[in-house]
């Protein structure tokens, strides 16, 4: 089956219940939408044919797990545990860890997963890279309008697994939660100081408002998170996952943080940056020694769920990379449409 795109456009009003409801991108996500709205759901021909990295399959994945978050505006909160959805979301999440498995290396070597994260590519041409040496306003303004359907429920996905582990593991991950969570403090959690850099880049910081523009790269992301924590299964590559984030964000949040500095953009985005610049450099220790090392020493398998975890997450990071870096190099957004004011 071959995804298809629709012009963004709201089909729901937005509320103080949750966001509104995107526009479909094809069949699956159509379905989802129809079902969401009170309808019936007509689950289309072609569901394991889909294209695993897609718009439509990773939309229509996207509003399922919203369901577990705060979900839409005029969306019945049961339907979050309806059978039907969750039947059709089961078989979409079969057609993405697929294709996940497929694309990665597999196996079990942590330290051969690990290490290479842990040097610095001074010749590197990833986003940060190009924000930090050359990026313009409007590029800082549009990555940070895709990124927010993560930053903005930032910590919430790995939430998910806490329940899962046991003893140094999970204290481990409480103790790294507890930081992105403000360390008791609402104004200092991770997501407010996102939501503050929103509005200091004149973009709106409400939840989900870009979702309509956000393309399947950054939706595959948020995507992956809400798979690997929602099913107990993969509990381990939620680990892998969440490690990847911690491990890899200190130096990218320092290239940040230069970029704002010499674009002139403001306290607020200097400040999320430089956040995650010290708080995640303590953070990848604890990660490496505090959460992985018990859970692996505890159970031996998890080593290749961690593995996996970390692979699909970098692999993701790179599609998502190649499509931004894509985009710019040709003068055109990331985004699949203008920006919304906000």
């Amino acid at each position: 089956m071959t995804a298809t795109t629709t012009t963004p456009g709201p089909v729901a009003t937005a509320g103080p219940s949750g966001p509104p409801l995107p526009g479909a991108r094809g069949p699956l996500s159509t379905a989802v939408l129809d079902r969401l709205l009170g309808g019936d759901l007509v689950v289309p021909d072609g569901v394991t044919g889909a294209d695993p990295y897609g718009e439509d399959l990773q939309l229509a994945l996207y509003l399922s797990y919203e369901l577990h978050y705060r979900g839409f505006a005029g969306v019945d909160d049961d339907l979050e545990w309806d059978p039907e959805l969750l039947r059709l979301r089961r078989a979409m999440e079969d057609v993405f860890l697929a294709a996940l498995r497929r694309d990665v290396p597999g196996g079990d070597d942590l330290p051969g997963t690990i290490d290479p994260l842990l040097v610095e590519d001074l010749d590197a041409q990833g986003v940060s890279h190009h924000l930090r040496r050359r990026g313009e306003v409007w590029q800082v303004r549009e990555y940070i309008a895709a990124r927010s359907l993560y930053h903005l429920k930032e910590a919430d996905p790995q939430a998910w697994v806490i329940p899962r582990l046991e003893g140094e593991a999970k204290a481990g991950l409480v103790s790294v939660e507890h930081d992105e969570y403000g360390a008791g403090r609402g104004d200092r959690m991770h997501a407010r100081l996102f939501a503050d850099m929103m509005r200091e880049l004149g973009l709106s910081d409400a939840y989900g408002a870009y979702l309509d523009v956000a393309p399947a790269e950054v939706l595959a992301e948020v995507n992956l998170m809400s798979m690997v924590g929602l099913r107990r299964s993969l509990r381990g590559a939620l680990v892998g996952q969440f490690a990847v984030v911690e491990l890899t964000s200190s130096p990218g949040s320092e290239r940040l943080v230069r970029a704002a500095e010499r674009l002139d953009l403001g306290p607020a985005t200097v400040g999320f940056y430089a956040e995650h610049v010290e708080a995640d450099a303590v953070h990848e220790q604890v990660v490496r020694h505090g959460i992985i090392a018990p859970l692996v020493e505890q159970d031996p398998a998890m080593a290749a769920d961690v593995v996996f975890g970390m692979q699909a997450a970098l692999l993701l990071d790179e599609r998502l990379s190649e499509r931004v870096m894509g985009c710019w190099s040709e003068g055109r957004s990331l985004l699949r449409g203008p920006l919304p004011e906000a």
